[in-house]
């Protein structure tokens, strides 16, 4: 069997392997595939592994021997999944291999914003705190997390973890969730009946919710109004669940306290962004999923998707 992986560069920069793929059939893995070099690529394929590169009906109509295409991801948008339905075509995806990674990077934005260590620590190596005239200094305030409410949108693996770490800090959890309120009353905590009142309520607002057309500008104009201007925004889900022009205006005119974010509209963002010279606005390069950890259980679950494939018993299968 002929597999191709299109860009595995992302997945494993060269500090993991792809033996248990090549144990599967004959492997090509290109580090990165623009949308030109597709075609050529994936010609006489069987099996296909994308991370981003888009696999449109056009390039299935001209993969005559494409039977699968794994994506190495959480989110498929880059299949044309009714066109792989109508070519046969199993599609497969990588279900929570990053939920302890992402949440960890969740609380990294927040303790950043609250406690600024680098800011401090750089001080220190410039000889701010040698020639301070006390025992101690600050450059920003420090903030304590206990007691404050912890807002969350979206209460799937990764939401649900991050809301287990804000407990362990003393924080209530407040989630706007499909869940109802005993479950979540089960797990500590407490359902939202709006937006308005997650929005209004929250010290901390983290975004865990898939992109729809229902939540695309979740954060917008009006919602970011109703925010305490002492509160701190968190997205590591997804770019466009935020208003970027919205939010930066916001930050700017000092109607919230702060942002972290992992994830914009555009990666990278070539033509820039509102959000890059933003006050306060603490931005990542889409890192939370690449802990070596998280990359590893993404690899071995896509080894496994395949096999399974193989055997006839495809799992985490996507699609209507």
């Amino acid at each position: 069997m002929k597999i191709v992986v299109l860009d595995g560069y992302a997945a494993n920069p060269g500090d993991l392997s792809w033996d248990g793929l090549r144990e599967l059939g004959e492997v090509t893995v290109y580090e990165r595939t623009s949308p030109e070099q597709v075609l050529e690529r994936a010609q006489g394929a069987q099996v296909i592994l994308t991370n981003k590169v888009l696999i449109t009906a056009d390039l299935m109509d001209q993969l005559s021997e494409l039977r699968y295409i794994g994506v190495l991801a959480t989110g498929y948008n880059v299949v044309d999944i009714p066109a792989a339905r109508k070519h046969g075509i199993v599609v497969t995806n990588i279900p929570a291999y990053s939920t302890m990674s992402v949440a960890q990077m969740v609380m990294a934005h927040l303790l950043n914003i609250t406690n600024r260590v680098a800011l401090h620590s750089q001080a220190v190596k410039e000889g701010k705190w040698q020639t301070c005239k006390d025992f101690s200094f600050t450059l920003t305030p420090q903030i304590e997390l206990d007691g404050k409410t912890f807002g969350i949108v979206g209460l799937g693996n990764t939401g649900t973890a991050t809301a287990r770490i804000a407990q362990s800090f003393g924080m209530r959890v407040l989630a706007y969730s499909s869940k109802s309120r005993e479950v979540l009353n089960e797990k500590g905590i407490e359902k939202a009946e709006s937006y308005e009142q997650l929005f209004r309520e929250a010290d901390v607002l983290s975004l865990h919710c898939p992109l729809t057309d229902e939540t695309h500008h979740l954060v917008n104009a009006e919602r970011l109004s109703w925010m305490k201007s002492t509160a701190i925004l968190i997205n590591t889900g997804r770019g466009p669940l935020i208003d970027e022009t919205a939010l930066a205006q916001a930050l700017n005119e000092g109607r919230i306290m702060a942002a972290g974010v992992d994830v914009l509209l555009q990666e990278p963002p070539r033509k820039g962004s509102p959000l890059i010279g933003a006050r306060n606005c603490f931005i990542t390069p889409h890192i939370a999923w690449a802990t070596q950890a998280a990359r590893t259980r993404l690899i071995n679950i896509a080894v496994a998707n395949v096999k399974a494939f193989m055997e006839g018993k495809p799992q985490n299968v996507v699609g209507p």
